[in-house]
């Protein structure tokens, strides 16, 4: 493992727990970083956990339950893990949710409630919570999972595609932040924002045999993907929208 593309690197993922949590802890693992990973579901966390150690040869994969709606909390996350570490030089955030409605005018306003601290809120606290640990590494990376809605609206996707798009807003600020952090030598840290239509794993193909999933993006290939921000230069990824899908 310490011979892997991200030796030595100690990367936080927020949103552990889900599918695409459990592909990147893997994944960046396998890399040969130092995994953190955070969930509001604890046995949901550790089973992924668990098993990303188990697939990853015993790599260090570690987690904790963290309510990343509460800003002090997740500072205090932050905080451990650099202290712990010594350093962290990534969060990728997957904490995800979805409401839609079945026409503009049918929207629920609770939806918005609700997608606004799911997909809004965490991204502003992690960020808050971060940053300055990413500004000290030599390669700080955000990486935000976004989606196309959020770039080209349906009308029964209003609440969601505008909880993205300020999550999206949010993150470009801190490329920002980032890039004026560098000064002319440039960033060495980036906030980049990977782009999917919709995500798909394997529990999806079991219970859909017959499901096309057009355009959908394998919860595997996205772990690859958020690997692959390392790989790049900080001023090549910073403040940009990385497409894994056809661009609307």
């Amino acid at each position: 493992m310490g011979n892997g593309a991200l030796s030595g690197a100690v990367i936080a993922v927020a949103g552990a727990g889900g599918p695409a949590g459990r592909a990147a802890l893997l994944r960046l693992a396998e890399a040969g970083a130092t995994v953190v990973g955070a969930d509001n579901d604890p046995e949901r966390l550790a089973e992924a956990v668990d098993a990303a150690r188990y697939a990853g040869g015993g790599a260090t994969v570690t987690g904790e339950p963290v309510d990343l709606l509460d800003l002090q909390s997740t500072r205090d996350w932050a905080a451990r893990t650099e202290k712990e570490f010594g350093h962290v030089d990534g969060l990728v955030h997957l904490v995800g949710g979805w409401r839609g409605s079945e026409t503009f005018t049918k929207t629920n306003l609770d939806d918005w409630d609700l997608l606004e601290l799911l997909l809004v809120r965490t991204v502003q606290h992690t960020s808050l919570a971060f940053h300055e640990a990413l500004q000290r590494s030599d390669r700080g990376r955000y990486v935000l999972i976004s989606a196309s809605g959020a770039t080209r609206p349906t009308a029964g996707n209003a609440a969601y595609a505008a909880a993205k798009a300020a999550a999206e807003a949010w993150t470009l600020a801190m490329g920002d932040y980032f890039r004026k952090a560098g000064g002319e030598r440039g960033p060495t840290s980036a906030a980049a924002i990977l782009v999917v239509k919709a995500l798909v794993h394997d529990a999806m193909r079991a219970d859909r045999p017959n499901a096309k999933f057009a355009g959908f993006t394998d919860v595997k290939d996205l772990a690859d993907a958020i690997a692959g921000v390392w790989e790049k230069p900080a001023a090549e990824v910073n403040g940009n929208r990385l497409w894994l899908t056809e661009k609307p």
